[in-house]
């Protein structure tokens, strides 16, 4: 068997709730919604839908947004168990989240090491909050993705890895294509079906710990 490593989203996963939509609803003007819904039609690429809505933000809002995240944002059940669980097994596990570093590592914050999280930047030196982008695409890719998540895939896999891929939602596709395992829900799951990519489905992280022994053998 070869040696598991999972890359796994946060927002919608780790999360019971996508962080950037709940940010949106509750603090950005009405013109998020078509932006968001040019992204899910894929109409435009998923940097420049996520840019342009953080751009409806000002930066002065940013303590009011991660107090807001903080009080609202669920950690899915089971994951802090599935993260002992990697520990244990001694399984490579990274967040690869196109969410943005203010809120990620705080919502992350004692579960799992900072050096093993992969999002996107933000930079509030200006009057609206610009996002920056410290993991594109590599030359492989073509879909402006923002935080490329099978650049990261590529860049941090060793030879004879079994990669396994967490996710819920379209950032999570292209992902799911160079994956060699998908633990899938949501709209990742639709998805994978029109593409005819195999998929385990789940609600909780014990589901996923479940699914991850099946794939790798781990009998403990």
């Amino acid at each position: 068997m070869k040696k598991p490593v999972i890359f796994c989203d946060f927002d919608g996963t780790v999360t019971n709730s996508d962080n950037i939509i709940a940010i949106m609803k509750q603090f950005a003007p009405s013109e998020w919604e078509a932006i968001k819904d040019d992204v899910l039609a894929q109409n435009v690429s998923v940097k420049e839908g996520v840019g342009k809505m953080f751009s409806l933000l000002p930066t002065s809002l940013k303590q009011e947004i991660i107090d807001f995240l903080l009080h609202k944002a669920e950690i899915r059940e089971g994951f802090s168990e599935f993260v002992a669980f990697t520990r244990q097994e001694g399984i490579p596990l990274y967040i690869v989240s196109g969410g943005i570093d203010f809120f990620v590592h705080r919502l992350l914050d004692g579960l799992v090491e900072k050096e093993s999280i992969y999002c996107n930047g933000s930079d509030f030196s200006g009057e609206t909050i610009t996002i920056t982008w410290p993991h594109s695409c590599d030359d492989e890719c073509s879909n402006d993705c923002g935080c490329c998540k099978p650049s990261i895939i590529r860049k941090l896999e060793k030879e004879d890895e079994f990669k396994i891929v967490i996710g819920d939602s379209i950032t999570d596709l292209q992902a799911a294509k160079v994956a060699n395992a998908v633990i899938a829900r949501d709209f990742l799951i639709e998805k994978c079906e029109e593409l005819q990519i195999p998929y385990r489905p789940f609600a909780t992280f014990y589901d996923v710990i479940h699914h991850v022994k099946e794939l790798t053998g781990v009998k403990s």
